[in-house]
């Protein structure tokens, strides 16, 4: 009966996707054209400081071998004259060439400016395809010297706890074209122009070392501007600028400390054509705010009996408001902020409300994330309501946060531990967000000194992170591992806040060694270029001049003397090579080759022989632990290797073969060490020693297989479970499913006992955990994202989709899917630089359906393995037994029979 009933559910899926392919062939092979144009990677951009961006686009057309030959750039200031064909800025000749993404290289950019292009492309055949729409990207202040507003501050010190506010006020007389606002800060800022918020960024700018690059942020006020007058307010938040709490990183010690500051230049064209700038200076004023704490780190404190109702309205009367202080610039690099910003992105209700005690409630959101809470209520004033955030309970079902407080080193009770303070002012229903913040949580402790009555749809979480579209979605029949790949997300994206974190709650800290082993997990589920090119330039800023990087960045000095090493800190190559692996963009890569070559170089003088002990090694591991020196070696040699590989790409052949042969030498000491070539086992023969070299290429040749088989069946004794930290659980998956072994490596993957992913899902984990002991005393944060590699393994392993370094951005993709035993069906997309790339499978009885779509522009290898005794199938025909197929860009659907 089931037998039957599978058959006729493949029978109609076959039907379904033939039908779909016969559609999408007419409907979209004659409508093809370019689409999805970007500059900078970001769709219509405001306030670009690159006088060579990036233009990118994806060829939009469905048809099997479809194909880009040729294409042809517009580039002006004038719309109408780019859409006839007529550019004053740029353009090229036809070209050519299949590339998508190609950098400016016309008329020198000018700063204020809006560029308006288009994109020609030819397909097959050299067929003109139909023109892009017009995109645009609008030039910011381009140089320092630009700008004309003045850094100004209220004067106060760094011990001055209310946040302070600004506020200037100006004439319009004339009809406005466009206005824009360029504001710069030394800590976090809230914009408002006559009364309103611009803009639905938070936490504006992005932390940097605010003492090397501070970043300034471009807003659209055009709409909020009006004739006559007009006012601007500014509110300043602490950051990481002027960090009040302290903790064990020091950044109350930070040298770059003091009150916050900022530069803002609002800059108007008119209608006729004329300019007006009005810019911060000392004929501003400034005040405190109701924001009576703030604080990055810890929670944010607020007296609403403080209020200031219209300080940021033209009419406002601030005779009583001080004069403002005139401040040096923070740095000497005031860039522009070219990444997607931080939102509050998902609203998610309280799934349920306790009272354990009185005046006291227990919001449950019945998820974990990072972000922020809103509560409204009425009470009277001078009520003070305590908000606790928290990621568990204790026993008599109050907020517990002694999994996440750890390394809080408070020097009185007045800033507790992510616990917002609501003071009221009596008068109706009241509504507090923190504005400066950010808090690991699930659960809400409300409590105040007066009675309230709370409902559970009084306070609502806000998800907040880097506001990065999702490029990438797993589906399959085991819903253990469904929820694995979403928790991974939502642990990835906890910690995307304009740089990449270890956890949302007790750090917050951008530590190097969680980011490189998350980084493909993220590039796969989420467009992250721009985050990940705004930390490296974090890493430049924060490498000192003989090559050394601190663990966490950026940093205010911790992390030079411990955690460091090339185990954590390969960041500076391994996620650089990713983008080029991604993206087909070489620029991190090229932004980032001086200092790689100076870290390693750093390396080789510290550790001539090519062993090296520098590290941390394989952290939070099970029970097994591996030397520190085998770990950091491998990644050592990763370093090198990956600087060779890009020396070659940007034809420095002198560095090519310098580096090729410090990384044959690396790979010789370590094998030599520590590889037993009669039996293909390393060192103690552990998960991590067998994995780790088959996943960074450290094993001679042809002995690949010999060391797999031995991981194989290590895993069997150890009963199919992991007994590995951070860097073997990287590394585990991968080398199994990449050398014949993808059943073992997918049994690992769908435990439901411990050790295992499985094990916090089955025991209500919604995101991933920082140790596999859910009991743990120590390191047992319930967001963390290093143990976050399944996520990109999903794809890799099971759906198969791998980039080709030698045509990267998977310009050419390698599809190996593989048919694991557990698994019915198993669907993965991930959206690259060409488009939809989807590999999906489907078993019916004996039979496999396999359906593959490979992007316009873009070809595939298709590999089968571990399929003894089948016959491949396509769109009904067999095929010719081979060990792969090639194909070009189409839907494909494959058949996989035992006859």
């Amino acid at each position: 009966m089931n037998s039957t009933s599978n058959r006729i559910k493949t029978a109609i899926f076959l039907f379904i996707v033939a039908a779909n392919f016969a559609f999408i062939t007419r409907a979209h092979g004659q409508n093809a054209k370019p689409d999805q144009l970007t500059c900078e990677h970001l769709m219509q951009p405001l306030g670009i400081d690159n006088p060579a961006p990036r233009l990118a686009w994806i060829m939009d057309d469905t048809s099997r071998g479809a194909l880009q030959t040729a294409y042809q750039l517009f580039v002006g200031t004038d719309s109408a004259a780019v859409a006839a064909g007529r550019a004053d800025c740029w353009r090229t000749a036809k070209t050519t060439s299949a590339a998508s993404l190609v950098t400016y290289a016309g008329k020198a950019l000018q700063p204020f400016t809006k560029y308006y292009w288009q994109v020609q492309l030819w397909g097959r055949g050299g067929k003109k395809l139909p023109a892009s729409g017009i995109a645009s990207f609008e030039t910011g202040m381009m140089q320092m010297s630009n700008w004309k507003g003045a850094w100004i501050s209220d004067g106060k010190g760094i011990a001055e706890k209310p946040a302070p506010y600004f506020r200037n006020t100006f004439r319009i007389h004339k009809p406005i074209r466009s206005a824009r606002a360029y504001i710069a800060a030394a800590g976090l800022y809230e914009l408002y122009i006559n009364g309103s918020k611009t803009g639905n960024h938070r936490l504006d700018p992005m932390y940097t070392r605010f003492d090397r690059r501070t970043l300034y942020v471009t807003h659209d006020v055009t709409a909020q501007l009006q004739q006559g007058d007009n006012a601007i307010g500014v509110l300043l938040g602490n950051g990481w600028y002027n960090h009040q709490s302290t903790a064990v990183w020091y950044f109350h010690l930070a040298p770059w400390r003091a009150r916050p500051a900022f530069c803002l230049d609002l800059r108007i064209t008119y209608a006729d054509g004329s300019t007006e700038t009005i810019a911060s200076g000392k004929q501003w004023k400034t005040a405190l705010s109701p924001v009576i704490f703030n604080s990055i780190y810890t929670a944010e404190h607020y007296d609403a009996r403080l209020e200031q109702p219209g300080w940021n309205t033209a009419a406002f009367i601030d005779t009583a408001w001080e004069a403002v202080t005139l401040r040096a610039a923070p740095s000497q690099h005031i860039v522009a902020q070219s990444l997607q910003p931080i939102r509050a992105v998902e609203e998610v209700p309280a799934k349920s409300i306790t009272q354990p005690a009185a005046n006291v409630y227990v919001f449950n959101l019945g998820r974990n994330i990072a972000g922020v809470s809103r509560i409204t209520v009425k009470g009277e004033a001078g009520t003070v309501i305590r908000l606790k955030h928290a990621e568990k309970l204790d026993k008599a079902g109050r907020a517990d946060q002694s999994n996440i407080n750890v390394h809080y080193r408070p020097t009185d009770d007045t800033d507790p531990f992510q616990t917002d303070i609501f003071i009221l002012k009596g008068k109706g229903e009241e509504t507090f967000m923190p504005r400066f913040n950010y808090k690991g949580f699930q659960y809400v402790e409300v409590s105040a000194d007066k009675p309230l009555h709370l409902s559970k749809e009084s306070l609502t979480g806000y998800f907040m992170h880097s506001d990065v579209a999702p490029v990438g979605h797993i589906s399959s029949s085991n819903t253990v591992i469904n929820k694995i790949w979403a928790a991974t997300n939502v642990s990835y994206l906890s910690n995307l806040f304009g740089y990449p974190t270890d956890c949302p709650q007790r750090e917050k800290n951008g530590w190097t060694g969680d980011a490189h082993i998350a980084s493909e997990t993220g590039l796969y589920n989420f467009d992250g270029i721009t985050i990940y090119e705004k930390w490296m330039a974090d890493h430049r800023d924060e490498q000192q001049p003989n090559g050394v990087l601190p663990s966490i960045i950026p940093t205010g000095g911790w992390g030079y003397e411990w955690g460091n090493g090339p185990d954590w800190t390969s960041t500076i190559a391994i996620i650089p090579w990713n983008l080029y692996l991604f993206y087909n963009d070489s620029k991190a890569l090229r932004d980032n080759y001086e200092n790689i070559k100076r870290y390693v170089d750093h390396i080789n003088y510290l550790y001539p022989t090519g062993l090296t002990t520098w590290g941390l090694g394989d952290w939070v591991p099970v029970k097994s632990k591996s030397p520190v020196e085998f770990t950091s070696t491998a990644y050592y040699y990763t370093d090198v290797n990956i600087l060779a590989k890009a020396a070659a790409l940007f034809n420095n052949k002198a560095d090519a073969e310098k580096y090729s042969a410090l990384a044959r030498k690396i790979k010789a000491a370590f094998n030599n060490k520590y590889l037993d070539k009669n039996t293909g086992m390393y060192d103690k023969g552990y998960q991590t020693e067998l994995s780790v070299p088959l996943y960074w290429g450290l094993v001679p040749a042809g002995m690949e297989s010999k060391v797999a088989a031995n991981l194989a069946e290590r895993v069997k004794q150890d009963n199919y479970h992991l007994d590995a930290g951070i860097l073997g659980a990287k590394a585990i998956l991968g080398a199994l499913s990449d050398h014949g072994f993808a059943d073992v490596a997918y049994r690992i993957a769908s435990q439901e006992t411990y050790p295992s992913w499985g094990w916090w899902i089955v025991n209500g984990a919604t995101s991933l955990y920082e140790n596999w002991d859910i009991t743990a005393k120590s390191d047992l944060s319930l967001n963390h994202i290093m143990f976050g590699e399944i996520g990109a393994w999903l794809y890799k392993g099971i759906g198969g989709i791998k980039a080709d370094p030698l045509q990267p951005g998977f310009k050419h993709v390698l599809l190996e899917p593989h048919f694991v035993d557990g698994l019915d069906h198993f669907e993965s997309s991930h959206c690259g630089p060409y488009g939809n790339i989807i590999s999906s499978w489907k078993k019916d009885g004996s039979k496999i359906v396999y359906t593959a779509t490979v992007p316009a522009n873009a070809t595939a290898t298709v590999r089968f393995s571990n399929i003894p005794g089948k016959k491949i199938y396509l769109d009904g025909k067999p095929l010719p037994a081979k060990d792969s197929y090639e194909i070009p860009a189409g839907r494909y659907l494959f058949e996989l029979r035992d006859n």
